[in-house]
């Protein structure tokens, strides 16, 4: 069997309606213990409604932000895996048919960034990145909409043969730049090293880690809990409100590279939208989160 195109279309789309409807578990497990370790009362308040919210959208199917962001999909193509029509346009006209058919309708967020015309469709629109998995015989997709809290602070920095101590101060004038603005409590990815453009892929996919994983190699680990202390340090509290809990986790990832060294900070809001699900050559569709 292969894995088809109507099959595609009918994945993508579910997994962006989805996504608006509820958070992912860790996300919910993190702001449970975030109401009862934060320190300042008013924003413990502000963490319980915000759980409060989340329930409640999940409960009852409606949409917890009126930001519905755009699509924007990480799709792993294991070596194993045979497909059957044109799977980009499978992406495309989901969401197409999900803009038509969706309720509460979403509002047309899908910007042209040189005139600022709004409407569903755009060039590259859904933004979709690529990568390749080992031998299995499925697809991993995961749908992490992109809307102003998770994408208009997002940085990057090229730095040439940087000490750690440098790389961590880069990180965190990103971080105080930003501010309360992105809707935290933010998880925060940081990539580092590699060029320019696979810097900003690590920090994106740094994002989409789940909260309590860490990175496996020690030295990397010790850096996002020192990072994660000093961002809660900053104070900016709960959507900006003032209080001890600014992140959730930063999340790093590295690649190697050459003398110069791109550092890249991307956030996602406390919503941290995430859908993830794959579809097996079978045509068995697992969904994951």
């Amino acid at each position: 069997m292969a894995i088809t195109y109507d099959l595609v279309k009918e994945v993508t789309a579910n997994l962006y309606d989805w996504s608006l409807r509820r958070i992912p578990e860790t996300s919910k497990s993190a702001l449970r213990n975030a109401v009862e370790t934060e320190t300042v009362p008013h924003a413990r308040q502000t963490l319980a409604f915000m759980l409060e919210s989340a329930e409640t959208a999940e409960r009852t199917g409606r949409f917890l932000c009126s930001d519905a962001g755009v699509p924007s999909y990480a799709v792993k193509i294991g070596s194993g895996v045979r497909m059957q029509g044109d799977i980009r346009r499978a992406i495309v006209d989901g969401f197409e048919h999900l803009v038509q058919t969706i309720q509460p309708p979403i509002l047309r967020f899908v910007t042209h960034p040189l005139t600022n015309e709004r409407s569903y469709k755009g060039k590259d629109m859904p933004l979709v990145s690529y990568d390749l998995l080992g031998d299995v015989d499925y697809m991993d997709i995961t749908c992490a909409p992109k809307a102003l809290g998770g994408g208009r602070w997002a940085a990057i920095e090229t730095l040439v043969s940087p000490s750690l101590d440098e790389i961590e101060r880069c990180i965190l004038e990103m971080v105080m730049r930003a501010g309360g603005q992105h809707c935290p409590p933010v998880v925060i990815g940081v990539g580092i090293g590699g060029t320019f453009d696979h810097a900003a892929k690590l920090s994106k996919d740094a994002t989409l880690r789940p909260f309590g994983e860490h990175n496996p190699e020690p030295m990397v680990a010790d850096m996002e809990e020192r990072l994660t202390r000093a961002v809660n340090q900053t104070g900016f509290g709960p959507m900006g409100v003032g209080g001890s809990t600014t992140t959730f986790g930063v999340h790093v990832e590295y690649a190697s590279g050459h003398g110069f060294t791109p550092v890249a900070v991307s956030f996602n809001c406390w919503i941290n939208r995430r859908t993830r699900a794959k579809i097996h050559n079978s045509g068995v569709v697992e969904r994951i989160e």
